[in-house]
């Protein structure tokens, strides 16, 4: 005979064909459950998630753009931070969105563009409200910030670098210098200093960066990697001079006795671009906030005054006092002495990003 007898054989009092039929009925129970439980929950349409740089720079969207815009239209905003282009990145081969919304600098912008991370802003971003050139390279530009050379006073009394073809130039101003630790800046700033006109930046001749590069690296000291690090490395007076961002030169302007010196012929203007990730389920909440952030000059005003990064909207300044006006980067005679990357023109930004952090690590 069979081992399981289920009409007659019981244990405990229980027979095994009950046993085995509630066992079956209680792991279908189970599996339900399961399933509701891995079930992909409802989106929801009442809240946006963005990633920010946290800090400063976050309470500033929050007061210009997110609590506005959560007043009128009743989404919530919820923030993730820092921003992460390997999140940015990973959520399209997962499909697990943590943020719906991000900011990118334009070299990060190409980067995205040419891997298909964003969503294309055609037909939802039109130009009524908007400012010309507000819509590039399927992103909302909103803001800009400057790489320029900065360095205290009485360092050079009879007078500084006033080119990056000066701050290359070791003879005539000696000591040690700091630029940050990213290609897509370094490269432009090397290529200006070798004499390549403004106008012929882009694309980068990276044989022609580098070979300019090797003349100054060994006059740096420090490669930074965060705004803070600048801002200690120049307020200590750990170098000559130093390729800053323009924000973090005006703070250290009021931190430093003696003077210093902020340079805005050939600074190397970037962009901050608002974008929305690809495929992201919360996209209708995140067009209605891009369109928010970019029909409020008032709004962009606030956010830049915040840090002093420059607004890309002229209408902007008609909202911001004259004297911080003049320390921003697109002020008119600061933006006339700059010099404007392009997220189309730059090239492969993995390329020349793997080479130069192999050619910092020899």
């Amino acid at each position: 005979m069979d081992d399981w007898d289920y009409d007659d054989d019981e244990e405990d009092g229980i027979s095994r064909r009950t046993a085995i039929l509630g066992g079956l009925a209680g792991a279908a129970a189970i599996g339900a459950l399961g399933w509701a439980a891995f079930r992909p929950k409802p989106v929801e349409r009442d809240v946006l998630y963005v990633n920010t740089w946290g800090g400063i720079w976050e309470a500033a969207a929050r007061r210009a753009y997110f609590d506005p815009f959560t007043a009128e239209t009743g989404i919530r905003i919820r923030t993730v931070s820092p921003v992460s282009f390997a999140k940015l990145s990973a959520q399209l081969r997962t499909g697990i969105y943590e943020f719906d919304v991000t900011t990118l600098g334009l070299a990060e912008l190409a980067r995205a563009n040419a891997f298909g991370l964003v969503e294309p802003t055609a037909s939802h971003l039109g130009d009524d409200g908007l400012w010309p050139g507000a819509v590039q390279h399927n992103s909302l530009q909103t803001h800009a910030y400057a790489t320029l050379i900065s360095y205290p006073k009485d360092r050079f009394p009879g007078g500084g670098p006033q080119s990056w073809a000066d701050f290359w130039d070791l003879q005539r101003f000696p000591g040690p210098r700091c630029l940050q630790r990213y290609a897509a800046r370094v490269l432009g700033v090397a290529l200006l200093a070798d004499g390549v006109p403004p106008d012929q930046l882009m694309p980068y001749d990276l044989d022609r960066a580098f070979a300019s590069l090797d003349r100054i690296k060994p006059a740096i000291r420090v490669w930074w990697a965060a705004g803070p690090q600048s801002l200690q490395i120049l307020t200590a007076r750990e170098v000559s001079m130093i390729g800053i961002w323009s924000n973090y030169a005006q703070k250290a302007s009021l931190q430093m006795a003696g003077g210093l010196a902020v340079q805005w012929n050939q600074a190397l203007i970037d962009k901050g671009c608002w974008v929305v990730a690809k495929d992201t389920p919360r996209a209708e909440a995140a067009w209605k906030l891009l369109r928010f952030i970019g029909s409020r000059p008032e709004g962009l005003a606030e956010f830049c005054k915040s840090d002093f990064v420059g607004p890309l909207n002229p209408q902007a300044f008609d909202h911001i006092d004259r004297d911080i006006a003049r320390v921003m980067p697109t002020w008119p005679q600061n933006l006339a002495q700059g010099v404007m990357m392009d997220a189309g023109r730059l090239g492969d930004v993995d390329a020349m990003t793997r080479r130069f952090d192999e050619w910092v690590a020899v």
